[in-house]
């Protein structure tokens, strides 16, 4: 047994060594554990045991045989955050648009502009700078929204980056909206399952990514029955973006009819819906995914994240990042937001009135984060909560730093007072990804001179 802190290279190194060992054991000790499992609660004082990949045990005096011990004292440990619904291969276009006010407006810029000459290096560039900065900030399962396959080869190149990354990774492919493309999805699912998602137990899953209305981009990227049946046929979840409005709630009360809702099913967005089709999602156990940085900045539909919608009919969502061309890259950010203005909703629905306002706290928004964002990603048995038999994924946040001390409430400190700077270390599948404050296996300048490479590329580059 070795014990130091998590500031330690040399405890770094010996788990590095070990990494190949499937049998490795490691021992954080001391912490303050917010398992966000509900038979667990938060524990201080505390130790968490990981073996190979597993957290093996939670509790105090855990056996420190043959364990690399990490000293956690002033640290709480969390489950790694989860990200239901980011478009990542846009990623080297970030912030090109901060002040976009529609829908619209992103549409024609990115989708049926830049889109259009993305290469699959392209492809590659910005998903594994969306992938690295996702580690970076917390975020260990990140589900890419993939819609922009123009080729198989595009496709490969953004499953590529989330394997080069070790992010636990979610690929949602959809064919793109507008431009040229070899109309190979959503056949190419087949050869994707058989190429990269061949074992039960690994980082990445496959989804089928879908429009919720052919009102964009036509029919053959809308979700209904055909790709209903090629999602059941091949055994993966679908994900369906841009599920806005009374033509959605059409579409869902549609999709009801013909038994096309459940829990494999993530609709993301929902703002707007009607009552009945809210009805029929609650009914049917369909989840959600919400953006809400997205709603609110870009105005989309209500511009209301619909978190009191989701939450009436027994639905706790997942949050997600969305578009980094306009938006943040974090979940802090996220959660911080969802927090603010769902809290301003309910008190003023209620301002003059005796009646108390129904307000979200902040182990809610924690709890959409995590364990709720993994059940929307069809991996709530595997990731979201610090629970023995899950996977090793989680973070290590310093309590006692400056913009954090003195540690009072660990959710608290958390939801409202981190932020990357106070992520000592990142575990995805047992492995750390950041250690020190450092994201491990990066070489910045070789990745900065390949994304500003790609980025000169699709600016200069006339929209086909």
């Amino acid at each position: 047994m070795t014990s130091s802190d998590t500031t330690s290279a040399a405890v770094l190194e010996q788990l590095q060594q070990r990494s190949a060992d499937p049998k490795r054991r490691t021992l954080f000790t001391g912490a303050t554990i917010v398992t966000m499992d509900a038979n667990l609660g938060v524990l201080h004082g505390a130790d968490l045991l990981v073996e190979g990949d597993t957290i093996a045990a939670i509790g105090t005096g855990l056996d420190r045989d043959g364990a690399v011990a990490v000293d956690a004292a002033g640290t709480i440990l969390t489950p790694g955050f989860v990200d239901t619904h980011r478009h990542a291969w846009e990623t080297q276009l970030r912030r090109i648009m901060p002040d976009v006010d529609d829908l619209g407006a992103y549409v024609m810029s990115t989708l049926a502009g830049y889109a259009t000459v993305y290469r699959p290096q392209d492809m590659y560039a910005g998903t594994k700078l969306a992938a690295l900065t996702a580690i970076d900030s917390g975020i260990t399962t990140m589900l890419d929204f993939s819609h922009n396959s123009r080729t198989a080869e595009h496709s490969d190149a953004a499953v590529q980056a989330l394997i080069d990354t070790g992010i636990r990774g979610v690929h949602a492919s959809m064919g793109p909206h507008f431009g040229d493309w070899d109309k190979q999805w959503p056949g190419d699912l087949a050869r994707l399952k058989d190429t990269y998602f061949v074992g039960g137990d690994q980082l990445l899953t496959l989804r089928l990514a879908a429009l919720a209305t052919d009102e964009i981009a036509g029919p053959a990227l809308a979700y209904g029955p055909t790709l209903a049946r090629t999602a059941k046929d091949l055994g993966i979840g679908v994900s369906v973006d841009a599920v806005f409005g009374a033509s959605s709630s059409t579409a869902i009360l549609n999709w009801a009819k013909d038994g096309l809702l459940g829990p494999d099913l993530a609709l993301i967005h929902a703002t707007g819906l009607t009552d009945e089709a809210w009805k029929a999602v609650g009914e049917s156990g369909t989840t959600i995914a919400l953006a809400p940085t997205s709603d609110s900045q870009i105005g989309l539909e209500t511009a209301i994240p619909a978190i009191d919608e989701a939450l009436a009919v027994g639905v706790r969502p997942g949050l997600s990042i969305d578009v980094e061309v306009a938006l943040v890259s974090d979940m802090f950010t996220q959660m911080r937001t969802l927090h603010a203005i769902q809290r301003m909703r309910a008190v003023n629905t209620v301002y003059g009135t005796e009646q108390p306002p129904a307000r979200i706290t902040a182990h809610d928004v924690l709890d959409f984060a995590t364990l709720q964002g993994a059940r929307t990603n069809g991996l709530g048995g595997v990731t979201g909560s610090l629970t023995p038999g899950k996977k090793a994924d989680l973070l290590v946040i310093r309590a006692e730093d400056l913009n954090n001390m003195p540690l009072n409430d660990a959710v608290g400190t958390v939801v409202l007072g981190s932020d990357a700077r106070n992520i000592s270390a990142v575990l995805i599948n047992g492995r750390p990804r950041k250690w020190n404050g450092q994201v491990l296996d990066v070489d910045l300048p070789a990745l900065r001179a390949e994304v500003h490479a790609s980025r000169e590329y699709v600016l200069n580059t006339p929209a086909v």
